[in-house]
């Protein structure tokens, strides 16, 4: 009997890696294991009280219909505040749009501007959702390694060779996501300088992690290190990092008013306008007090440099200390060809994942799914004696293998 049918394109998408392991520790924790994720980028912060009653306020005043598809005035003015305040760049209110996070900006970029064969031009380690929105709406992700050694780093030359007459789209994410490298503002002028040379690709700015750097590392963006790029590149940012709002899901976009209004179109024929009362709570992030994000920051430093240094100490890793976000990507070329101590035998970074999960029962992501391996990432954003027992139990894991 014949069934109904799926589109091709959903062969293009496998299910993230990410999610695939955050599943299968759910799946070890519904057995009865106690199990530590440590999978998701996701602050184990709850949101400030000024935010939450933000919203509640909101909602009792009624602001709970459709809201604007591009954003209500009072976030937007907030957000150009920011922009203002904190890069020293001027947009106009039309030139900012609200989505359902900033997953959807970056989505709402690429449907308004890829089409089928274009190239998008995508840094590698990369978030795993680059190439995958890029192959779901027909592109073609040209991949560029940052090696360790350059402290994965984009390295100009290596932009030079891979752009050509059908790249669309350049992606950049510093502070990075899975390896935390940050870009000096030396390193974002040579990029730029590239980009010069070809007016005919957009440029993606993922900021998302703008306000994670650590040490005397300060953050700065593309255009306001090269504002004749402005006109090409759109600066997508949001609420769920440095406010821990993950759940809210407010992100937003900056760019010019041509690519913004297209943007701002796709994402009417999917989601239409953000919760409403989410965007109170954004407004109330973004323009109330600020010591939480310092506060929270310092933590996060402190938990990045006692893992930096537990995974160290363990045979078989080394560990680059990153400048921002709140991952580590270690590198575990030295347990490769070894067998665990149940009998497992590790021959790729995704075996070593699987393992580690089932026998030591705490859950990370494998280098593959971010397009460079062999390496893992750790997201140390999870509670403190959580955090210090994975460490533990990865070190037993590991002083096992043979």
């Amino acid at each position: 009997m014949t069934t109904p049918g799926f589109a091709d394109r959903l062969a293009r998408v496998p299910v993230a890696a990410t999610t695939a392991m955050t599943v299968r520790a759910r799946e070890l924790r519904a057995q009865g294991h106690s199990v530590i994720a440590l999978t998701i980028g996701e602050p184990n912060f709850d949101t400030e009280p000024h935010a939450i009653e933000a919203a509640h306020q909101a909602a009792l005043r009624g602001e709970t219909k459709y809201p604007a598809q591009d954003g209500i005035p009072p976030l937007k003015l907030a957000i150009q505040k920011k922009f203002q305040r904190e890069h020293g760049l001027e947009y106009a209110l039309d030139e900012i749009a609200v989505s359902g996070g900033g997953k959807q900006a970056i989505f709402n970029a690429l449907m308004a501007t890829v089409n089928d064969g274009d190239e998008v031009v995508i840094p590698a380690p990369y978030w795993g959702a680059y190439p995958l929105m890029t192959k779901l709406v027909g592109g073609v992700p040209v991949i560029v390694n940052c090696p360790e050694n350059n402290g994965f780093r984009l390295r100009p030359e290596d932009l030079e060779a891979a752009i050509t007459p059908k790249t669309k789209w350049l992606m950049l994410n510093f502070p990075n996501n899975p390896t935390g490298a940050v870009c000096t503002p030396d390193d974002l002028r040579k990029i730029a300088d590239v980009m010069l040379r070809h007016p005919h690709v957009w440029i993606m700015s993922d900021d998302m992690y703008e306000h994670l750097m650590y040490a005397d590392f300060q953050y700065t963006t593309l255009c306001a290190v090269e504002p004749t790029l402005r006109d090409r590149t759109v600066i997508i940012s949001g609420v769920s990092k440095t406010y821990a709002m993950t759940g809210w899901r407010i992100g937003f976009a900056a760019g010019p008013k041509n690519l913004i209004k297209a943007m701002v179109n796709m994402q009417g024929q999917v989601t239409a306008g953000a919760s409403s009362i989410g965007q109170a709570a954004a407004i109330a992030a973004l323009e109330g007090p600020q010591d939480g994000v310092a506060q929270r920051k310092a933590i996060y430093q402190a938990r990045r440099d006692r893992v930096v240094a537990a995974l160290n100490a363990m045979p078989g890793i080394t560990c680059h200390k990153p400048e921002g976000a709140f991952y580590v990507y270690p590198n575990i070329a030295g347990c490769l060809g070894r067998t665990t101590a149940q009998g497992t035998k590790i021959d790729s970074d995704s075996d070593f994942a699987l393992a580690c999960l089932e026998e030591a029962h705490v859950a990370l992501v494998a280098g593959k799914a971010f397009g460079m391996s062999p390496y893992l990432r750790i997201s140390y954003a999870t509670k403190d004696d959580d955090l210090d027992e994975a460490m533990r139990r990865m070190a037993t894991f590991v002083g096992g293998l043979k």
